[in-house]
């Protein structure tokens, strides 16, 4: 039998692709390719020519760079203005329309005010005047001369009203934008330090923590509409929406912003009284409130004495409001410094540390300062009292607060705190005057920072002299988490001191001069 017939098919051998080493390869940048197209394929050509292939791979490697984002507008840099205009802008600037006055003078609008200003002042300011309780007549009418602080107080009023609306391009514009944001940058701090000054000396006996808390229930951000709406302003801040719907995102950061601004502009024009006035006055706060009272705790018991004005009763906001120190005050701020330091220091005097290493402390921060004062002996007390203060202010809470509860640094922090913010915005409001709120607020927290605080008095290796317990002493001598903060403590403690002794005047020559807060001071090497 013959073997069946074997069919063989033909097969049509094709070029195989050579192995290639796949290499991972990163590209860094893409150039656009701008050669012409490559010609297409003949007809002739076969499906699976080498050639063909090739080109196809290389059209789908070829990377499509991602469609650029260009930077915000605000980035862009603009071209500097040349000097004729550069000239005309500055001197035709309300900023420097003021010699005796530089800070007041910092806080005008960079430009002169325009048509729809002076529109908006005629139609709304006195309004705001009447539910303030000032009077009614242009503010230029007031004192004589131009270094009347009060006599700007309608520009100031004005800025205050405009915050940020991005439907209203008058408020856009760069001076009113500016100006007003300035504002409520100074006014934060001056009303800090007015409840810390009025907190103190109205509850002697109290610790910082409590008043905080109070501090924070007046003023919090979610109380300040309801203040805003007592004294009939919520109708210039929100001149198309019901307050009362409005939600808190919309409704809170606003009414903070009018709210601080209000205050930075009555500081500037009238003074620390006047702030207290509209505090209480027109926008009726009451610190009695149940609503405004620290919660409970457990408290110490205060065997020490008081300073005898604080003993008889409780002050109110216009005995803070209207007190003025005699001419011949041992101090700057005489009620304030017996009620952050105790009568009983003087039991102190005399002692190891009062012996050994307060003269260093006081070489070290220039004290004590020349005083022209017609008695001998106000000199001699001032120089002791100011030496029990310093005591007082390296004595840490570890030492004697179970027994004592004042006696130790916290009450000078507390002022120290707020009166070296005060003093670094007045001072970063002079020395940037085209700067916008936001970014001195920045610059503020930078420059303040605790690290920063603490690390200036090491500096001056003023931390030895600290009074810690003697059951924590190592520790906090070696631990620099726990010491760290003591220093911050210490160096606010010691600016509390200078404000009470001297004035704001010696808080600013600590700060720029002695400790050189701002970094500008060479190095030894």
């Amino acid at each position: 039998m013959a073997p069946p017939a074997m069919a063989f098919q033909a097969l049509t051998l094709s070029p195989l692709p050579l192995p290639t080493a796949r290499r991972r390869v990163r590209v860094l940048a893409v150039a656009a390719d701008h050669t012409p197209p490559p010609p297409p394929a003949s007809s002739s050509e076969p499906a699976n020519s080498p050639s063909r292939l090739l080109r196809e791979l290389a059209q789908r490697k070829k990377a499509v760079s991602p469609k650029k984002k260009h930077p915000p507008r605000r980035f862009i840099l603009k071209p500097p203005l040349d000097d004729e205009r550069l000239t005309r802008r500055f001197l035709n600037s309300p900023q420097l329309s003021l010699k005796a006055l530089p800070l007041l003078s910092s806080c005008l609008p960079s430009a002169p005010l325009t048509a729809a200003d002076k529109n908006w002042m005629d139609e709304y300011l006195l309004e705001a005047k009447q539910a303030l309780g000032y009077p009614l007549a242009p503010s230029e009418t007031l004192g004589e001369g131009d270094d009347c602080p009060a006599r700007h107080f309608d520009v100031l009023l004005y800025l205050v009203f405009q915050h940020l609306d991005p439907s209203c391009e008058r408020t856009r514009t760069r001076h009113v934008r500016n100006g007003h944001s300035r504002l409520w940058f100074l006014g934060q701090y001056v009303l800090e330090l007015a409840f810390c000054e009025f907190f103190l000396q109205r509850y002697p006996r109290e610790s910082p923590g409590p008043m905080r808390e109070r501090v924070f229930a007046l003023i919090g951000k979610k109380v300040l509409p309801k203040w805003l709406k007592a004294a009939s302003l919520h109708n210039l801040v929100f001149p198309y929406d019901d307050l009362d719907k409005m939600i808190r995102k919309d409704r809170e950061p606003p009414s903070k912003a009018v709210f601080w601004a209000l205050f930075g502009a009555i500081y500037l024009c009238f003074g620390m009284p006047e702030v207290y006035r509209v505090l209480f006055e027109a926008f009726g706060m009451d610190p009695d409130d149940e609503s405004c009272q620290p919660k409970l705790r457990r408290q110490l018991e205060d065997v020490d004495y008081v300073s005898v004005e604080f003993d008889k009763r409780q002050l109110t906001w216009q005995d803070v409001a209207a007190y003025r120190a005699p001419p011949d005050a041992l101090f700057a701020h005489p009620r304030l410094f017996r009620a952050c330091v105790p009568p009983g220091m003087h039991r102190f005097r005399g002692n190891i540390w009062d012996f050994d290493n307060r003269p260093k402390v006081m070489g070290t921060l220039g004290y004590p300062l020349p005083m022209n004062d017609r008695i001998p002996e106000i000199t001699e007390a001032r120089n002791i009292e100011l030496g029990l203060g310093l005591q007082l202010c390296f004595l840490h809470p570890s030492k004697h607060k179970f027994e004592h509860p004042r006696f130790c640094f916290e009450r000078l922090e507390y002022v120290g705190q707020k009166i070296q913010d005060l003093v670094l915005a007045e001072r970063l409001l002079m020395k940037h005057l085209d700067a916008p709120g936001r970014w001195l607020a920045e610059k503020h927290r930078r420059m303040l920072m605790n690290k920063y605080c603490g690390r200036y008095l090491r500096d001056k290796h003023l931390h030895h002299y600290i009074i810690y317990g003697e059951s924590v002493q190592d520790r906090f001598e070696h631990n620099r988490r726990l010491r760290n903060p003591s220093t911050t403590a210490v160096q606010q403690a010691i600016h509390g001191l200078a404000y009470c002794v001297y004035g704001k005047p010696d808080v600013r020559r600590l700060m720029f001069e002695v400790f050189d807060f701002e970094q500008v001071q060479p190095k030894a090497v």
